[in-house]
């Protein structure tokens, strides 16, 4: 696929933190991630919450085409067909193809959509290179930057999802990061608690959801210094976790009866022997490994079997934002949990990257939220019901886009992202 794949590179005179280098280098990521796949592969859909690259490469390109580029005089669409076919969920733009029946459009071609990505590419590059934009139209940019990088997460964990359904059980990249970890000693991390502020401080981008910035009583807690491995998980099934319903949510209890869940998504049994489909196709567990592809449901559980409960969202980013943002994250390659090869003493380890870690806080706005007027209003608070904040960022996730204010959100039963989870407990009191 990758002969035919344009790439479009800011030129050499543009500072790299400005919009036109940025806006380049994130597009070119995306066909990057796009160029070890078939055509085939791009063009299927595996189950109705997924979606084929082919249209998160023109998603994303309608994105900055909507939104952006048709606020300029002139602007002539690459095709008015577009503006339905690749919208999303935004009802106040027009029209949407329904999500479910994304992969049954075998046209556009893969190459028209490339074409289409090529064209408004160059508008938009023009746009960026012309006087200065006011303040709203380059916030807008900013939010289409980090909004393909959404899609970048995406494109892989759908990818993922896709190649399992394949007996021939393909592999997207052949490049097996792991190697062998001595196993490690769990700890506690102690906080002290009381009025702690949350949300975004203001500085650099933040999406809607992550603001305003509020004042949060914390009882003291304590916090585990790694997420849970996958030998911890071996121990929760082997001693009947999935077979417990004492263990669960009323309608986690349910979500694992009807769909017959008795390990992560995507994990096998043989005999004495676990195993798990990665993007490097299928692999022996690494028990070091955090945990991952579990639902809250799962976390919940899990956590009330080890005696403990799942952090809130005001408590992980309270710990996590005195601590580096770095970690597993896209950029490594590795695009697997790994197993961490340096011991941190005075701070929980790989709270960013290598896993998204469940909350156990509803999705719901912080005090004072507003909903931004327009289409892009839709972006987040419309989906601020049923579903549970997630915090950190994954080994698929970019690591610029990541910061400790950031709110990811599924509903309890999703497990198809890379999705782990990190114990707390109310703190020890003499």
């Amino acid at each position: 696929m990758s002969s035919n794949m344009r790439r479009h590179e800011a030129p050499s005179s543009i500072v790299d933190n400005s919009l036109l280098a940025r806006h380049a280098k994130v597009r070119a990521a995306t066909l990057r991630l796009a160029a070890p796949l078939t055509v085939e592969d791009c063009a299927l859909q595996s189950m109705a919450d997924a979606s084929p690259v082919k249209w998160h490469l023109g998603h994303t390109t309608w994105f900055f085409e909507t939104f952006i580029l048709e606020r300029q005089p002139g602007h002539l669409p690459f095709d008015a067909a577009y503006r339905v076919l690749f919208n999303s969920y935004y009802n106040t733009v027009g029209d949407r193809h329904p999500r479910p029946q994304r992969g049954l459009l075998s046209r556009p071609s893969f190459d028209d959509v490339l074409a289409y990505r090529a064209y408004v590419d160059a508008r938009m590059q023009s746009l960026l290179q012309g006087p200065a934009l006011a303040p709203e139209l380059a916030a807008l940019i900013e939010l289409g930057i980090q909004h393909e990088q959404q899609h970048q997460e995406l494109i892989l964990t759908d990818v993922k999802h896709l190649l399992s359904c394949n007996p021939l059980q393909p592999a997207y990249q052949k490049q097996w990061p792991l190697t062998t970890i001595t196993a490690r000693q769990g700890r506690w991390f102690g906080y002290r608690g009381g009025l702690v502020q949350v949300g975004h401080d203001g500085t650099g981008f933040a999406f809607d959801n992550e603001a305003p910035r509020h004042a949060v009583h914390l009882e003291p807690y304590e916090l585990a210094s790694h997420p849970v491995t996958n030998g911890d998980w071996i121990g929760f099934i082997e001693d009947g976790g999935y077979r417990r319903p004492e263990l669960w949510l009323s309608l986690g209890w349910d979500t694992v009866v009807a769909q017959a869940w008795q390990a992560p998504l995507y994990w096998t049994r043989d005999a004495e022997r676990y195993t798990t489909f990665t993007l490097h196709g299928r692999v022996d567990i690494d028990p070091n490994a955090p945990v991952t592809h579990i639902s809250f449901f799962e976390a919940d559980a899990y956590a009330r079997w080890a005696g403990a409960r799942l952090p809130t969202e005001a408590e992980w980013e309270h710990a996590a934002s005195t601590v580096p943002i770095t970690g597993n994250f896209q950029e490594t390659g590795a695009l697997h949990p790994v197993a961490p090869t340096v011991a941190v003493d005075d701070t929980p380890s790989q709270l960013y990257g290598d896993v998204w870690e469940w909350t156990r806080s509803a999705y719901e706005p912080y005090p004072g939220f507003r909903t931004a007027p327009g289409a892009v209003g839709e972006y987040n608070g419309k989906f601020m019901c049923n579903q549970y904040v997630l915090r950190g960022g994954s080994c698929a996730t970019p690591q610029s886009h990541m910061r400790a204010s950031y709110r990811n959100f599924f509903p309890p039963e999703a497990r198809w992202q890379f999705s782990g989870v990190r114990l707390a407990r109310d703190a020890q009191r003499a």
